[in-house]
């Protein structure tokens, strides 16, 4: 069968299919020209440059795709494959579709650089990602309704088996979901699915009929399907212009499209605002925070009700492109876990991608269902990037627990002295440079540790000690000097955390856009030079606390210290100023410097609670916030030469 014969058959059955092209470049395209030749309709590539003057969109604009529609694709992963934009854009297509998929060579495709893990590695230069190519390329392999067009082997293009003619049943269920929408008198409704499944037109038939409905995104390019159906009735307002509003809009229904796409505490205000409110969302993970939009941000909301839809709109439920990818990213829901002793918690071999996959492959579908954040970044993490360790409770497929651990620390003096400075930022290394660069302790960044990426243990197995087990496991087994990990401060986390004895290090004053909570980090000594850390860290912790409870609207118990200026405070605030060390970060000790020096009326007001750097430079007659800084800077050094001139001058050239 031709491909235009194919896809007529795939037309009439409601599927989309992949067709893998592997080859030298010259080779691939010249296939692809072929395949793309005998099949009409609209053509998108995804990938780092254009294809044949086709319309082109990049990896990293993955985002624009949601909502879009197309007839056929490319996707040029031969240099590197993106597998968020790989299955958003799987998901922009419709019955009858071919997606092309090009490839470096077959056989040297495993030991060629991917220059997509320069995003997710922490590495100076690509590296080759044996697991996940041999993964996809035994996924490819085992799927004969894939098409394979291998420069070294013999084409593979089989027809589909016999399949019942396509008969859509998603506008019955949209329709439905309408109907109870429409009969709401106030509240919030969630409506979340797979790609695929009509969200974005259901919005928009409600918005058609409601006559007065407000519809935002986080991008009105990723509206055309719900303008397309909301017809007169698209009324379109970005979600920062409607909060900029001084009144009101007089609406009776908000619909976010991809709210989950959208910052939670953004978002928090636009609910807070209207009477009735749509939130659509994705829930596989590709798009970034669906799962969290779940776990975190809906749980948290009054008078809310979930919707649903599960029959596709755009393909038949026998879709063998959905399918595929399902299996290839790991987005199938992890196996109920079964109630029986979990065991002893045991590491992963560092070759277990090669030797039993099965086993870390339901260690990521677990932490996907459970953890916010989790997606095929992730995976491609996991898989490939080096310092990654997975310790496990029970047995694939249905396992207990999972813990993921990732190496950092390590740095010389000079960098660590350079991070603590803030005039250098290397990659990697999240909790190690922040106790540095933002809590001031230069030793975090030098000192091995691990830190603790994601914990998840099935919801069938909580409350029974399976995530202390596997925390005080790992602790037992590590040759580093210190475990932290990074959350979303609530109190049921930081009780968790601190049942497996870890202490709070750092708490950041802003709340995090995926979760809507503050960052914090904690940390677990493990040796002696780790203990002396942790204990420094907490007690400067407790001093700053002060200071940050004005900002963090958390109620945390935090034992007293005392509030004097210390030799500590003085090398910390010579790093503001004659280094670069941040202003948030330094506004505890430049508050304990101002309560025992006089200190200028410009930098008075930057200690305020409600001070806004904007408001401060334009009333000083400054340019904005970096100008702004810089006088701070100035002061700051003033302040401290006045306090003891002699000891001032030893800090600012030890700092600079």
């Amino acid at each position: 069968m031709s491909p235009k014969q194919l896809s007529r058959q795939m037309q009439q059955a409601g599927v989309r299919r992949l067709c893998a092209i592997s080859g030298d470049a010259e080779w691939s395209l010249a296939r692809a020209d072929e395949w793309r030749a005998g099949l009409p309709g609209d053509w998108l590539v995804v990938g780092d440059a254009p294809i044949a003057g086709l319309p082109h969109c990049a990896p990293s604009a993955l985002r624009t795709l949601l909502g879009r529609e197309f007839t056929h694709a490319i996707f040029d992963a031969r240099r590197g494959f993106h597998a968020e934009a790989f299955a958003a854009l799987a998901g922009t297509l419709r019955a009858g579709s071919w997606l092309l998929l090009l490839t470096p060579p077959w056989p040297r495709w495993a030991q060629q650089p991917d220059e997509d893990s320069l995003r997710w590695a922490d590495v100076a230069e690509p590296l080759p990602t044996p697991h996940f190519v041999r993964h996809l390329q035994a996924s490819l392999l085992a799927d004969p309704a894939v098409a394979l067009l291998r420069q070294d082997a013999p084409p593979r293009i089989s027809p589909l088996a016999p399949l019942p003619r396509w008969q859509c049943r998603a506008p019955e269920q949209q329709q439905a979901i309408v109907h109870q929408l429409l009969t709401m008198a106030s509240g919030v409704a969630v409506l979340t699915a797979p790609r695929g499944r009509g969200k974005s037109a259901l919005a928009g038939m409600l918005a058609r009929q409601i006559p007065r409905a407000l519809i935002a995104a986080p991008a009105k390019a990723a509206t055309d399907v719900l303008s397309r159906f909301a017809q007169d009735h698209f009324h379109f307002m970005a979600p920062d212009a409607i909060l900029a509003q001084p009144d009101l809009p007089a609406v009776d229904w908000l619909i976010v499209d991809e709210a989950a796409a959208i910052p939670a505490p953004i978002l928090t205000q636009l609910v807070a605002r209207f009477p009735r409110v749509l939130l659509t969302t994705t829930v596989q993970g590709y798009e970034g925070t669906g799962r969290g939009f779940i776990l975190k941000f809906c749980a948290g909301l009054p008078r809310v009700r979930y919707f649903s839809l599960d029959e596709p709109l755009r393909w038949s439920r026998h879709d063998p492109l959905e399918a595929w990818l399902n299996q290839a990213l790991l987005f199938e829901d992890a196996a109920p876990a079964p109630r029986a002793s979990a065991g002893a918690p045991r590491r992963m071999p560092d070759d277990a991608w090669r030797r039993d996959a099965a086993q870390p492959a339901a260690a990521y579908r677990l932490l996907a269902s459970a953890h916010y954040r989790t997606s095929p970044l992730d995976l491609r993490r996991l898989m490939d990037a080096p310092g990654m360790t997975l310790w496990l409770s029970g047995e694939a497929p249905a396992l207990q627990g999972a813990l993921w651990l990732v190496e950092e620390g390590g740095l010389t003096p000079e960098l660590a002295q350079a991070v603590w400075a803030g005039r250098r930022r290397p990659r990697g290394n999240l909790v190690a440079q922040s106790l540095a660069a933002h809590a001031g302790f230069v030793e975090a960044a030098t000192l091995r540790s691990r830190r603790i990426s994601r914990i998840a243990v099935a919801a069938e197995q909580r409350r029974q000690g399976i995530g202390q087990a596997l925390v005080a496991a790992a602790q037992r087994q590590q040759d580093v000097d210190f475990l932290s990990v990074s959350f979303g401060y609530t109190e049921a986390l930081w009780a968790f955390w601190r049942a497996c004895g870890f202490s709070l290090a750092r708490i950041g004053t802003q709340r995090e856009a995926s979760s809507g909570c503050y960052a914090a980090m904690a940390i677990l000594a493990l040796t002696p030079a780790g203990r002396a850390l942790q204990q420094r860290a907490a007690t400067r912790l407790a001093r700053d606390w002060p200071q940050l409870r004005l900002q963090v609207a958390e109620s945390i118990a935090l034992p007293e210290a005392p509030l004097t200026f210390t030799d500590e405070d003085a090398w910390l605030a010579a790093g503001f100023a004659w280094a670069q060390r941040p202003l948030e970060a330094s506004l505890p000790v430049l508050s304990r410097l101002a309560a025992c020096a006089a200190v200028p009326p410009l930098l008075q007001a930057a200690l305020q609670p409600e001070a806004e750097p904007g408001a401060l430079a334009r009333q000083a007659g400054l340019t904005g916030r970096k100008a702004l800084i810089a006088r701070l800077r100035l002061e700051t050094g003033a302040v401290l030469i006045a306090l003891d001139a002699s000891r001032a001058e030893q800090l600012r050239r030890q700092v600079e």
